[in-house]
């Protein structure tokens, strides 16, 4: 066996030993179905349960557990209305709590609803968002308006980007409360919150804003590639925290905020962020109350003292919606939410998963469809890889013109390995050739690979993105299947995920079968049967092991496979060396004598 088919051999055998590890580790899932729950009435008849801050002695913010009253039968509520956002607010706690996404299906069939993010006490799975003071100095809880307190509308009936709203509520003991609410295009809500005091005392009191989820989401898809639970960003420090992972409620880990930071809580596409306006000296806690099995992540600033004939007044911000790249982008780099982009899972690859999904996004601006888009970005990744390409085909060009050189070394060696080696060490010195060179762009697709499964799996751009024909969802597995023919045949093919969708692969999978196996024709199959055994089987165990896989980076793999076939045809071609395909083919369907008949 020669140096450099052992060096193919060895690096093929790499690359399928990490890329089946891989599949077993992260199997690509179920294409879920966002679940779109039935949203029930206001008339919850059982408290929330969620804790709200208490301001304590200096504002520490220590946990309570508030007396939450019953919910009010029939409380009034505010639409909502912007482009990307349908939905409304309740008065009972001045609550941001039925919100879904205008612009998102939850499946690609005709008529599905669109996707649900927020909704309220009483539905399938309560998720909201909650603002307040809390009590201090001066002041008892009932004092402060809280989780089940009636607000009234004072200015605006609905909201949209061009209306605000704004709630008010009084006390009964000097204090008036106001909140207004406002909205931008996308995803970004702005709650500014005002307390006036009319009366004769100086009291004390603290902001908060709360994020409240009910259980796990119902299509916690639990993959290890992917984050989904809680996540925050405190003073460039990112901190991700699955659900099950959560502190108790009376063991929750207070975080201080220095300079900047966020909080909330991350689903695959979607997310909930609070971002206060004054970070200074924020507290920010995140943690699982058991008893009632509610997600919590809450925002406290400091107390500040309100004297009679003073106002005062704070901004939170809240992020409700889908983590679409360029305007979780531009909370960033225009409005200065610091880190925002890293909410969205690049994951240890972030120095190739980020880049990539720009380039990607880029040109998928340009032409207009993500398929041919995924092509585009191959080709200019082999543009970028071809000088080492170029490099490694040269030299196993030469290292084919070499073979009969090393014939004559292996037959004066005989079993000497140690002089073989040294003869061989000789011969590749004299002729300025590198045998472990052919393995380097092999090995360095496989971050690469990696790094797009990512981008793929990840993004948000990607989900039901559509390509050409039967290929309406990049993000999921080819829908085609040998099972009914292609659809020839009146029967359905097999759901994604089972045993059988593995079995009965798609068009997409088949044509990667045979790009790898057309590859593999550019050279003669090795003379050795383990070697030939292994090249005979690969291409078609990799057509099986990714039929499940995304289809764009089966597109992809595609695209690399041919692109690397005209790279090497060409390139060898230009040093000498003239790969026999077709005759590599019809070897390669030729009978094999038996042992016996040799």
């Amino acid at each position: 066996m020669d140096d450099q088919n052992k060096n193919l051999i060895l690096a093929t055998a790499l690359s399928f030993l990490v890329i089946m590890t891989w599949f077993v580790l992260f199997p690509p899932p179920e294409q879920p179905v966002d679940p779109n729950a039935p949203t029930a009435t206001d008339s919850a008849t059982a408290d929330d349960g969620v804790i709200t801050p208490s301001a304590g002695a200096g504002g520490e913010g220590a946990a309570d557990v508030a007396a939450a009253e019953p919910a009010a039968v029939d409380v009034p509520r505010v639409p909502i209305d912007t482009p990307s956002l349908a939905g409304s607010l309740s008065l009972q706690g001045g609550r941001i709590d039925q919100l879904s996404l205008k612009n998102y299906r939850q499946t690609l069939r005709p008529g599905s609803d669109i996707v649900n993010l927020l909704q309220p006490v009483g539905s399938a799975a309560p998720y909201y968002a909650l603002f307040g003071w809390a009590a201090s100095a001066g002041l008892n809880p009932d004092q402060v308006p809280g989780a089940d307190t009636i607000w009234q509308v004072e200015t605006g009936d609905t909201l949209t980007p061009d209306t605000s709203v704004t709630l008010v509520w009084e006390n009964g003991a000097g204090l008036t409360f106001r909140r207004q609410i406002s909205v931008d295009t996308d995803y970004m809500f702005d709650i500014a919150q005002s307390v006036e005091n009319t009366g004769d005392a100086t009291v004390s009191l603290a902001p908060y804003g709360v994020l409240a989820r009910h259980g796990e989401p119902a299509n916690l898809k639990n993959f290890f590639i992917l984050h989904e639970g809680a996540i925050r960003m405190v003073d460039g420090e990112l901190t991700e925290t699955d659900y099950d992972d959560l502190e108790p409620a009376n063991a929750q880990e207070k975080i201080a905020v220095t300079e900047n930071g966020w909080t909330g809580f991350t689903d695959h596409y979607w997310m909930t962020t609070l971002v206060p306006a004054d970070n200074s000296g924020a507290k920010i806690r995140t943690f699982h109350n058991a008893r009632r099995d509610i997600y919590q992540t809450d925002a406290t600033l400091n107390s500040q003292n309100l004297a009679p004939g003073q106002t005062i007044s704070v901004s939170t911000r809240l992020f409700a919606g889908a983590k679409e790249w360029e305007a979780i982008r531009n909370y960033q780099n225009d409005e200065g939410v610091e880190g925002f982009l890293d909410s969205i899972d690049w994951g240890w690859f972030f120095f190739l998963t980020k880049p990539i999904f720009w380039l990607l996004h880029n040109l998928n601006a340009m032409i207009g469809n993500m398929g041919w888009s995924i092509i585009a970005l191959t080709l200019i990744i082999k543009a970028v890889l071809l000088p080492l390409a170029y490099k490694s085909y040269v030299s196993m060009a030469k290292m084919k013109e070499l073979q009969p050189e090393m014939e004559k070394i292996k037959e004066r060696a005989g079993d000497d390995r140690q002089a073989l080696q040294k003869e061989m060490m000789a011969l590749y010195k004299k002729e300025k050739v590198n045998p472990a060179s052919g393995c380097l762009p092999i090995l360095l697709q496989i971050p690469i690979f990696f790094s797009l499964y990512k981008v793929i799996f990840v993004t948000l751009e990607l989900r039901h993105a559509p390509w050409i024909g039967w290929i309406k969802d990049l993000s999921a597995p080819d829908p085609s299947s040998i099972y009914n023919l292609w659809g020839v045949f009146p029967w359905a093919g097999p759901e994604p995920g089972s045993i059988l969708a593995l079995i009965f692969i798609g068009i997409l999978p088949l044509i990667l079968g045979i790009s790898m196996w057309l590859q593999q024709k550019l050279n003669p199959a090795p003379t050795d049967p383990t070697q030939q055994m292994i090249f005979a089987w690969m291409p078609w165990v990799f057509m099986f092991m990714l039929g499940s896989f995304a289809s764009g980076l089966v597109v992809y793999w595609i695209a690399n496979n041919m692109i690397t076939f005209g790279q090497q045809y060409l390139i060898m071609r230009s040093q000498g060396y003239k790969p026999d395909v077709f005759g590599n083919i019809k070897s390669s369907f030729r009978k094999k004598p038996k042992p016996d008949e040799k």
